[in-house]
């Protein structure tokens, strides 16, 4: 099956409201000739209504970089995936490493929020990855293969039509080091069979397997060039729209 390529940027906890409508306006211009390649990026909760509708109806689409399973409550300081998609996202990241590191997000709560996210007609991108010590103790593939099966528990294959899968090797994030080409290859292939043991061959064939950790202008096609690696989720290099867009462009 073909799977189009998605290159995400992920841009946590930096930019202002008016910081990220300029950066986003700049990035939308940049990516109006692009063709064959799904772009979107996540601002924060704050920016993400003025992002989206600042970049409406252009080749650029809006994600979420978290949320709450709830519907609604007294839950202070959270974000419902109904809140999420009428604010105008399409997508929203789901586990990333920085939540699971600082914010106490466990397989269960993320499980419960693909639920949700679902439920919502958000599309899941699902966070996983080993730690430096795990890869050294040869647990990498334990590791994911719980985080992929605790983190989909309990789904049908029609719920999870939109899923997006993103290997990011917690050692490689923001760090500036990047899994070499083989462990990327191995890992990724590894995550495809997993896919298709789990649920289905079509399943497996039909998923996006992103690569996150480190990606830059540099690296991006070497990267991209790997057989089961479906696109990027790029932490700091999508910041800038001039450096995101030489990602993108990843091919040219």
């Amino acid at each position: 099956m073909s799977r189009i390529p998605l290159i995400a940027g992920n841009w946590k906890m930096y930019k202002t409201g008016p910081e990220a409508v300029e950066t986003a306006m700049a990035l939308a211009q940049l990516c109006s000739d692009i063709h064959g390649v799904e772009v979107m990026i996540a601002p924060t909760f704050l920016s993400l209504p003025l992002v989206a509708a600042s970049i409406e109806n252009t080749n650029v689409k809006i994600g979420a970089q978290n949320l709450y399973f709830k519907e609604e409550g007294a839950f202070t300081g959270e974000v419902s995936a109904d809140m999420i998609k009428a604010a105008g996202a399409e997508y929203v990241i789901i586990g990333h490493s920085e939540r699971r590191q600082h914010f106490g997000e466990t397989d269960s709560s993320v499980c419960k929020k693909i639920k949700s996210a679902i439920k919502s007609g958000l599309k899941p991108v699902l966070c996983i990855g080993e730690t430096e010590s795990q890869r050294a103790d040869e647990k990498t593939f334990l590791i994911l293969d719980k985080q992929v099966s605790d983190g989909l528990k309990g789904f049908g294959l029609d719920e999870l039509a939109h899923l997006v899968l993103a290997y990011e090797p917690v050692w490689a994030i923001g760090t500036g080091k990047t899994a070499g080409v083989d462990q990327v290859r191995q890992v990724h292939q590894y995550l495809r069979s997993s896919l298709e043991r789990l649920f289905s061959k079509d399943f497996s064939n039909q998923t996006r397997i992103l690569y996150g950790g480190s990606v830059n202008p540099e690296n991006a096609k070497d990267l991209m060039g790997i057989k089961d690696v479906d696109g990027a989720l790029v932490g700091g290099a999508s910041l800038d729209a001039n450096k995101f867009i030489n990602i993108i462009k990843y091919n040219k």
